[in-house]
């Protein structure tokens, strides 16, 4: 006997607890307040017609939701109603909405606002002319353009717009703008928390402030700290300056940006480039910082010179713009390469110097090798320091000049020797070719010249002392050479020259070292390891707002509501038909 009356209490209890989830999940919709009550069968079958007075709106509660408007249509049976009228929904103390006209599913907990609707939250506001809302998934969504505003963040506006309301997430899809007083963002595929503030872009995307413009295809930008980064085929326009790279991270508060990986900086003023792997620029400094694999380019009209370092300093002011480049310096043009321990450039001067390294004690094996060094088709210029003299305006070479134990060599023309001139200052001039066409020794000069006839056949070796000499060159070739205020010469034939006479003290041939293409500045850098992007996920694809499971609870709906197995089903309303001709706008594709 117990145990049936156990049995029976037991399914007494089940019996209650199902009908318990029953009602709860079926709850209806209730009428608080209602001025009038009127019923068109005719028109509007198995709807109670509701309408304010004087006194006040309508008040319909269903659950969480307190709903008020003018005038309404609730239809029972299908636990659905229709508003119109000033029409202002409340769910808790978190999300308010008002439109000119709502539908509500007690069913389905789904909603449809059309007409100047506004849904706020402490957070932020939401306008657009129509709205969906899930209560179950409490998320909002529209499709036909809205605008989101929120406090400091700024206003956002789209073409379709969803929002997380348990996330504070915004997921705005193409014709996205931000607009905040430190920033314009634009980007079709743009996610947005609006308690942190921080935006997620996908596909291509500008962040413009007063100082710079940044393009990405895949970025992130906090609107609080103004502080962001962007990736692939990244781009910072600032002050005539534009900057790539793979990965850039940038800093609105200190106008500092770092970029790693391909990077690549563009004077527009100077007509100059530099690239590499790493690099950091401080806007109110007006200087580039870059390294890995660095090289600045000087863009000419027909020929441009790269340079190539460890290290590559960019600052000033366009106007007074200062190139420098430390350890290991490389130089290419076609006609002309070098190397130096630090080049300086002075972009308004036109000056570029080749400078020595501090000072070594003579057992060093490197003293002489890292002195400045040029090569001018077959010349080969050596000194304490080097600066090569452009033309500021058309940045033309016009000279060069060596300072300090300047030594001038050239092959003999059939392998025969070497012909050399030393002295303690060169002075070369260059023709509009950008060919040296004159070079002036001047000072303590001493000159071994291969003297050939017509027939290219060897005459005699001139070896001589001057106060100056003076050398004219055709087609990069000496075709005179002019002792000034000689000390002593000889002209020697080849039989009487000794071995211990062809060369001069400090003569140091270094062909071996000529880069003779850009990749040749690279040669001796040890080998390049990129570090890998990190940072930023791909783009997940989030599901439709229309989902199945949101069909799933119409269908149900719909099933509940029929009188009869051949009635449509009457919960098929506007709203579940408006659901299921649901959007169809192109969906945001994966950016990787």
């Amino acid at each position: 006997m117990k145990i049936l009356k156990s049995t029976y209490f037991l399914c007494i209890l089940f019996a209650f607890s199902a009908f318990h989830m029953k009602a709860q999940e079926d709850k209806k919709i209730d009428i608080e307040y209602s001025g009038f009550l009127n019923f068109d069968e005719a028109k509007f079958p198995g709807a109670k017609i509701l309408t304010r007075d004087d006194s006040q709106q309508i008040h319909i509660v269903h659950e969480s939701i307190n709903m008020w408007c003018d005038k309404a249509y609730y239809y029972g049976k299908e636990n659905f109603i229709e508003a119109y009228g000033h029409v202002k929904m409340i769910q808790g103390d978190t999300i308010n909405m008002t439109s000119k006209y709502a539908e509500y599913s007690g069913k389905t907990q789904l909603a449809f606002a059309s007409g100047d609707v506004v849904l706020t939250d402490p957070s932020s506001t939401i306008k657009t002319d129509t709205l969906y809302f899930d209560r179950l998934k409490q998320q909002a969504f529209y499709r036909d353009g809205g605008t989101v505003v929120k406090d400091t963040s700024g206003t956002i506006t789209s073409k379709i717009g969803r929002y997380y309301m348990n996330q504070k997430k915004y997921q705005f899809v193409t014709d996205v703008v931000l607009v905040n007083p430190d920033a314009t963002i634009k980007s079709n595929y743009f996610d947005f928390y609006s308690e942190t503030g921080q935006a997620y872009l996908y596909g291509p995307s500008t962040i413009t402030t007063e100082e710079s413009t940044t393009y990405c295809e895949k970025g992130f930008y906090d609107t609080k700290t103004k502080i962001g980064y962007a990736l692939k085929n990244s781009k910072i326009n600032y002050d005539n300056r534009i900057i790539e790279g793979d990965s850039l991270y940038f800093d609105n508060n200190t106008s500092f940006a770092s970029a790693t990986n391909n990077i690549k900086v563009t004077d527009t003023i100077n007509h100059s480039i530099v690239k590499g792997h790493y690099a950091e620029v401080f806007k109110a400094k007006d200087s580039v910082f870059i390294t890995k694999h660095a090289l600045a380019i000087t863009v000419q009209e027909n020929d441009s010179i790269y340079m190539h370092a460890d290290t590559l300093m960019v600052t000033g002011k366009p106007e007074n713009r200062i190139t420098r480049a430390f350890r290991n310096v490389r130089l290419y043009k076609s006609d002309m390469s070098g190397k130096a321990d630090s080049v300086h450039v002075d972009h308004a001067k036109g000056l570029t110097q080749l400078i020595n390294i501090s000072k070594l004690s003579n057992t060093d094996a490197f003293a002489t090798k890292r002195k400045p060094i040029l090569w001018n088709l077959e010349n080969q210029m050596t000194g304490d320091t080097i600066h090569l003299i452009s033309d500021p305006d058309t940045e033309k070479l016009d000279s060069l000049i060596v300072f300090k134990n300047a030594f001038l060599i050239s092959k003999d023309t059939l392998d025969a020797g070497y012909n050399q001139i030393t002295g303690q200052r060169l002075v070369g001039k260059f023709n509009d070719s950008s060919q040296l066409r004159t070079v002036d020794i001047i000072k303590n000069a001493e000159s071994i010249y291969y003297i050939r006839n017509d027939n290219n056949e060897l005459v005699g070796i001139d070896k001589s002392k001057s106060g100056k000499i003076k050398i004219f060159l055709e087609d990069n070739t000496i075709e005179e050479v002019r002792k000034l205020n000689q000390i002593d010469g000889k002209i020697y034939p080849e039989a009487d020259f000794s071995e211990k006479e062809k060369i001069f003290k400090g003569f140091d041939w270094r062909e071996e070292e000529r880069p003779r293409s850009i990749e040749d500045l690279f040669k001796d850098d040890p080998p390049l390891v990129l570090p890998k992007i990190k940072g930023l996920d791909d783009y997940i694809p989030q599901e439709d707002f229309f989902d199945e499971s949101m069909l799933e609870r119409i269908e149900k709906a719909d099933e509940e509501a029929k009188t009869d197995k051949d009635e449509e089903p009457k919960a098929s309303r506007n709203l579940p038909q408006r659901v299921k001709y649901r959007d169809k706008s192109p969906k945001p594709k994966v950016v990787k």
